[in-house]
C-alpha cells in the first residue's frame, strides 16, 4: 500500500504522525499546494517511507497526474470540502482507492431552504457510485470522526445492541479553551462556517425522509462524559444524516453540535456582514473571498495545540428497543484529551480525533478485513474490527479507548 495524503494542514499532519507508528503500508506521500508544508512534516517525522510533493487540489488532472507519478494506491483527502470533487474525480480517473473525511458540498433549496432539500452533502459523489462500482473501485467517504467514527458507532449499535432504532442523534461537545484568544476555532473555520450556516438536514422516516430546518434550531442540553459536562447542542448540517439512513434502519437521524452561545453569535454576525460568502469580491483591485479572508485572519488550528486545554467528545446517542427487550438510550462515544494527543503526536485534540479514524480504516483495507466497491460510507462495513483495533493497546492497536454510557 502506498498512501497519498493530500493536505498537510492539521488533520493531514496528524494522520501522517499517527501512521508513522504503523507497519501496514510501504510508502506514504504527503502533498500540499505549498510544498514547504509537507517537506517540513516529512523532515519532522523522519520516517524513511515518507516523501513530500506539491499538488493543486482544485485540479482533478493534477491529482490524477500526481497519483500516477508517485504510484499511490490509496488517496486520503485531508483538505476542506471545496476540494472533494477534484480529488475524488482524480482518484477515480487514476483507478485508486479514495478516502475522505468530509463530503461534496450541498446547495440549499432556492425557494424553501428551511423546509426542503436540494443538493445534499455527498449527492455529487453518490451520483456516480455506479461508475465506481463498475470499475470495482472503492470510495470510502466520510471516514473522519464526525462523519466517520460516529457512523461506525451507529453500525455497531444496530448490529450488536439494538433490535429496533428509533433515533440516531449524533452529538459533539467539548470543554476546550485556547489560551490568549477570545475566539479561536479548533477546526477549519471555512468548514465550520459551511456546516453551521447551511440549513441543517434531518431524517424522519414518517415525514418521507430528508427535510431541512433552521440553523441552530432545537437547542438541547446534553451531559457529555469524562468530565466534559453539560453543553448546549443545536441542529447543524452534517454528513451523518445523509449517510446513516442509507445503511441503517432508523426512524430519525439528526446531528447536534455543542457550539456555545458566543460561537453561534460570531457565526451569525459573519453571516449578516456577508463574510461567510465564498464568491470573490474586489478589494483595492484584488479579488478576495470573504470566507478566505476570515480564515486568514484567524489562527491556524494546527498551531493551537500548545495553547489548548480540555477534551473533545464525539459520539451518537442511540434510542430504541435494546436486545434485552427494554427501551434504552445509549451514548457511544470517543473522547480525545488535548494534553494526551499533544504528547503522543504533537497534534491538538480535534484534528487528532479526526485523523486517527482514516488511518485505522486504511489498515483494515490493507489487511483485507474491510473491502468493497462503489461509493460507501463507514456504515457499510463491519464495525467490530474497527472498534477493536482502535481501542487495543499499542503496538497491536491504536490505544484509543471508546465507551458507552446510558443517558
Amino acid at each position: 500500500m502506498h498512501i497519498l495524503i493530500i493536505g498537510a494542514g492539521g488533520v493531514g499532519s496528524a494522520a501522517a504522525r499517527i501512521a508513522s507508528r504503523r507497519s501496514f503500508f510501504d510508502k506514504l506521500t504527503i502533498a500540499d499546494y505549498d510544498p514547504a508544508r509537507p517537506q517540513g512534516l516529512v523532515t519532522e517525522i523522519g520516517d524513511p517511507r515518507y516523501t513530500a510533493a506539491q499538488v493543486d487540489a482544485s485540479s482533478a488532472d493534477a491529482v490524477e497526474a500526481l497519483i500516477r507519478e508517485t504510484g499511490a494506491t490509496h488517496v486520503l483527502n485531508a483538505v476542506d470540502p471545496r476540494f472533494v470533487m477534484p480529488i475524488f474525480d482524480g482518484a477515480h480517473a487514476a483507478g485508486v482507492t479514495y478516502l475522505d473525511m468530509a463530503m461534496s458540498l450541498s446547495v440549499r433549496h432556492p425557494e424553501e431552504p428551511f423546509t426542503k432539500t436540494n443538493i445534499k452533502l455527498g449527492d455529487d459523489q453518490f451520483a456516480v457510485a455506479d461508475e465506481w462500482e463498475k470499475k470495482e473501485q472503492l470510495a470510502l467517504v466520510g471516514i473522519g470522526v464526525e462523519p466517520g467514527l460516529s457512523d461506525i458507532f451507529a453500525r455497531y449499535a444496530a448490529d450488536e445492541l439494538f433490535d429496533e432504532i428509533d433515533v440516531l442523534s449524533v452529538r459533539d461537545g467539548a470543554n476546550l479553551t485556547v489560551e490568549g484568544y477570545e475566539f479561536a476555532p479548533s477546526f477549519s473555520i471555512w468548514t465550520t462556517i459551511e456546516e453551521c450556516l447551511n440549513p441543517p438536514i434531518l431524517w424522519d422516516k414518517d415525514k418521507g425522509g430528508w427535510h431541512a430546518v433552521e440553523p441552530f434550531s432545537d437547542p438541547i442540553t446534553f451531559e457529555f462524559p469524562e468530565g466534559i459536562g453539560e453543553v448546549e447542542c443545536v441542529n447543524v448540517e452534517h454528513e451523518e444524516v445523509h449517510l446513516m439512513p442509507r445503511w441503517i434502519d432508523a426512524k430519525k437521524v439528526e446531528f447536534k453540535y455543542g457550539l456555545g452561545n458566543e460561537f453561534i453569535e460570531v457565526l451569525k454576525t459573519l453571516n449578516k456582514l456577508g463574510l461567510d460568502k465564498t464568491e470573490p469580491v474586489t478589494v483595492r483591485g484584488q479579488q478576495v473571498s470573504p470566507r478566505d479572508l476570515v480564515a486568514a485572519v484567524l489562527p491556524d488550528p494546527a498551531t493551537l495545540g500548545p495553547l489548548m486545554k480540555g477534551k473533545t467528545c464525539a459520539g451518537v446517542l442511540v434510542t430504541g428497543t435494546h436486545k434485552d427487550g427494554t427501551k434504552k438510550s445509549l451514548y457511544l462515544y470517543h473522547v480525545a484529551d488535548n494534553e494526551e494527543t499533544m504528547a503522543r503526536d504533537n497534534s491538538q485534540a480535534v484534528v487528532w480525533q479526526t485523523a486517527i479514524n482514516p488511518v485505522v480504516a486504511l489498515e483494515l483495507l490493507a489487511n483485507g478485513t474491510w473491502s468493497g466497491a462503489g461509493v460507501l460510507g463507514p456504515e457499510a462495513f463491519d464495525a467490530k474490527p474497527f472498534l477493536e483495533l482502535l481501542a487495543a493497546a499499542e503496538p497491536q492497536g491504536y490505544g484509543s479507548a471508546w465507551g458507552i454510557v446510558e443517558r
